[in-house]
């Protein structure tokens, strides 16, 4: 008879030990069924939600009625050069902001893609340049006129900066929409406490990745518009505000200065550049995780250029 070498008894314990460990192991290695992608009909469906869902959240803004007054001093004599000099603007025509950035779902859905380093369904978008938000903006425009959201005679475009100024401080005069001051006694360097409840900066964005409106509201009921992203307006860069349109129109195009403006400062920055006048340059293809849009909806009018 063929002797046959065995293990010793606690190598036996062993392999018998792994053996149950396999068994159990593979129970949960079934093959998981692939996630299906949404049919043809789901996503006109999902499109439609959100198209209803941005037009239920625009703000009816009626300067001259109510809560909103007619005229607002535009600008800030404390502030940057580019903030000077201060002017009246009268606005003189209602329209609707968004109360949100727009959300990364609201993108994808009007553009087929989400270009946004900082995923969320309802993050703010960001990482796309002036042309991709006017881009949304009229196709946006072409979506809500297919399914009768808005009127033939109504678009949907970036604000102009005297309409973004006018919203930011919603009925103030003050450095921000809640007072003149970001900071409480005690703080230090980039923080600012008070600011905290109402923005997204550099003294409290860490570690955060939010969703549109998860902080305060300025007093018309529009989130972020201190902080989370800079937003584009409408307007192309002046050096001051010398002969600016007093109607809260576009300003004319200047072909020697191909800038653009960027309102309300970001999670990158500290609480001074998120006051209610502060205004930064950027050129049409900047391209940052900083930076985004908000809609205003409006009735179609031709632009109204300012004399130089």
């Amino acid at each position: 008879m063929t002797h046959q070498k065995s293990f010793p008894p606690f190598v036996r314990r062993q392999v018998c030990w792994f053996s149950v460990l396999a068994v159990i192991l593979s129970s949960f290695s079934l093959p998981v069924a692939a996630e299906q992608e949404p049919s043809a009909e789901e996503v006109k469906k999902e499109r439609l939600r959100l198209l209803k869902l941005f037009v239920d959240e625009l703000v009816p803004i009626t300067p001259g009625k109510g809560k909103f007054p007619q005229s607002f001093q535009m600008g800030s004599s404390k502030g940057e050069p580019s903030e000077q000099p201060v002017h009246e603007v009268t606005l003189t025509q209602d329209f609707w902001i968004a109360k949100y950035e727009v959300p990364q779902n609201l993108y994808e859905a009007i553009m087929g893609h989400n270009p946004s380093r900082w995923k969320g369904p309802r993050n703010s978008v960001e990482m796309l340049n002036w042309d991709a938000a006017n881009d949304f903006c009229e196709k946006l425009t072409l979506q809500l006129r297919k399914h009768q959201l808005i009127g033939q005679e109504e678009l949907i475009r970036l604000p102009t900066e005297a309409e973004w100024e006018y919203c930011c401080r919603a009925g103030t005069s003050t450095a921000y929409s809640f007072g003149d001051t970001a900071q409480k006694s005690g703080d230090e360097g980039k923080q600012a406490k008070i600011l905290d409840e109402y923005a997204w900066h550099t003294g409290n964005a860490a570690g955060n990745d939010p969703p549109v409106g998860a902080l305060k509201p300025n007093p018309w009921g529009l989130y972020d518009m201190h902080g989370y992203l800079w937003e584009f307006v409408a307007d192309p860069w002046h050096d001051n505000y010398k002969n600016a349109p007093s109607d809260g129109n576009v300003w004319k195009e200047d072909v020697q200065n191909p800038g653009r403006i960027a309102r309300g400062g970001s999670w990158q920055d500290r609480y001074d550049r998120l006051r209610s006048a502060f205004r930064a340059k950027v050129s049409p293809a900047t391209v940052s995780p900083a930076l985004g849009l908000r809609c205003v909806k409006a009735k179609i009018a031709k632009v109204k250029k300012s004399e130089n």
